[in-house]
């Protein structure tokens, strides 16, 4: 009887300690694991934090610049060169600042490209939008940002491509023929070519699906890679320490 309350005892200690041993091997490597997935997602987000800034740059550029179309480096003799934007038709003059017709300054577009400049500024308004709410981090939970920010990327993208698609069917205008010649027509330039602000346009298109997809996945792994006991260190992911 004696010795069977011994072992019984022996037994206790001997898983008591078991239990002792393992649960601090358990515990660090939760803590280890937890770190190394905050580190990593912080350096995928800042990342993403910095392209979604340059995107929002060049979107500034895109919608200002009057570097939409222009003439080609073989131009008809005796027409103007210069090229076109969604404000502003700029003609090469004997100064070295060319000569440019436009509202810019008012933010009035030209009458064809109305509705590609509208696209473009709502667009322009998503994406900085989406900078406005990186700021967020400081109260949210990261997956619920970047879900936001992941959907107005969306829409800049949306509202971006429909305006690459509109602009080349609004080319048979006033502005167009008189620097492109009678031959423009819609998605024909005639005596023009694209320029590299559409170009920068079209680019940004890809660059919205990038960005939107990758805040995307960021918002679904927050969690998911997370131990469960661990949840609330979405909180503040980017932002804090």
């Amino acid at each position: 009887m004696i010795g069977t309350l011994v072992i019984d005892q022996l037994q206790n200690i001997w898983s008591s300690t078991s239990v002792m041993s393992v649960s601090p091997t358990l515990s660090d490597l939760s803590r280890l694991y937890q770190t190394e997935f905050v580190r990593s997602a912080r350096a995928v987000g800042v990342l993403w934090a910095i392209c979604t800034l340059c995107f929002a740059i060049i979107q500034v550029v895109v919608l200002v610049q009057p570097s939409w179309i222009g003439t080609t480096d073989t131009g008809r003799p005796g027409t103007p060169s210069g090229t076109l934007g969604l404000f502003e038709v700029c003609v090469e003059s004997d100064w070295p600042v060319p000569d440019c017709r436009g509202s810019l300054s008012s933010l009035s577009p030209l009458p064809s490209f109305q509705s590609v400049a509208v696209l473009v500024g709502v667009s322009l308004w998503a994406v900085w939008t989406s900078v406005v709410c990186l700021c967020l981090f400081r109260f949210c939970s990261a997956a619920t940002v970047y879900k936001i920010c992941a959907w107005l990327q969306l829409t800049a993208g949306f509202c971006l491509a429909l305006a690459c698609l509109l602009f080349p069917d609004s080319w048979e205008s006033p502005e167009m023929r008189t620097l492109c010649g009678d031959s423009v027509g819609s998605f024909s330039p005639g005596h023009c070519s694209v320029h590299w602000a559409y170009i920068l346009a079209i680019l940004g298109v890809l660059d919205a699906a990038i960005l939107a997809t990758l805040a995307f996945v960021l918002a679904n792994r927050q969690d998911a890679l997370l131990p469960p006991d661990a949840k609330d260190v979405t909180t503040g992911l980017l932002m804090s320490a």
